[in-house]
């Protein structure tokens, strides 16, 4: 996808914020603490056509609106990914200025965490 020039000034502020790891320790930090969450922020089409295996969804357009509820907990790791980077360091700037502390953006994303060979899934079944 190409992506606007306003978009990408606004992605490349948020990125100076946020901590971004790469699939790898993402993969580290989800092995070594249980308590930690994968939140995929994607839209819900794209969570449906597949999505990293024990994600949860809080799509981009809701997760300021509904991560309280379901992460009450601000000290809680939060790793979070979307298509390739960009609405996820968005959606983790977000959060920061929420209040939650432990928020980090996968960086390349989906597309990454595919590239990696890791586990996925889609709805009604792993892939």
């Amino acid at each position: 996808m190409e992506h606007t020039e306003g978009f990408l000034k606004l992605v490349a502020e948020a990125k100076t914020r946020v901590r971004e790891i790469s699939v790898e320790e993402a993969q580290k930090r989800l092995a070594e603490n249980p308590q930690a969450r994968l939140i995929d922020v994607r839209e819900d089409h794209e969570w449906e056509r597949g999505h990293a295996a024990g994600a949860i969804h809080l799509g981009k357009g809701i997760i300021e609106r509904d991560i309280e509820r379901v992460i009450p907990d601000k000290k809680t790791e939060l790793i979070l990914y979307c298509g390739g980077g960009y609405r996820s360091a968005l959606a983790a700037d977000a959060l920061q200025r929420m209040g939650y502390e432990n928020v980090y953006s996968l960086a390349g994303g989906w597309k990454a965490w595919q590239r990696a060979g890791l586990p996925t899934e889609a709805e009604g079944g792993s892939k």
